[in-house]
């Protein structure tokens, strides 16, 4: 039971990440054929900013499953949120320090990955 509980939580996960995925490369494209690459290379980074958290978390948080682990699955979910905070701050500072960057795409790609995922059970039904 456990293990297909594991299972379920990092099939939600990768879902989650191929359909942000697929949003952030959409919003690459549009941004592109609008305002051109440097936009777009912005864009990417902001869409990577907002997706390599989410990978951690997820690789993190999904360890465990089952009643008969649930301190085990209480401590890597708070450690699984505790790195996603630090990867994403260090992440920002990383790409505002060390690249150039348009500020309104990197910002508006990364709001739009971190927002849409919430509107994924309207995309994405269970059939």
């Amino acid at each position: 039971m456990s293990n297909r509980l594991v299972k379920s939580g990092r099939k939600f996960a990768l879902t989650q990440i191929l359909f942000t995925t697929a949003l952030m490369l959409l919003t690459i494209v549009i941004i592109y054929f609008i305002w051109g690459a440097s936009y777009a290379k912005s864009a990417f980074l902001g869409g990577l900013v907002a997706i390599i958290p989410n990978v951690v978390f997820a690789l993190k948080a999904f360890k465990y499953a089952g009643a008969q682990s649930a301190e085990k699955v209480v401590e890597s979910f708070n450690s699984g949120v505790k790195l996603k905070m630090l990867y994403t701050a260090l992440l920002f500072a990383l790409v505002f320090k060390f690249m150039e960057v348009i500020p309104s795409a990197f910002l508006s790609t990364y709001c739009i990955v971190v927002f849409f995922p919430l509107l994924q059970p309207i995309f994405l039904k269970k059939r």
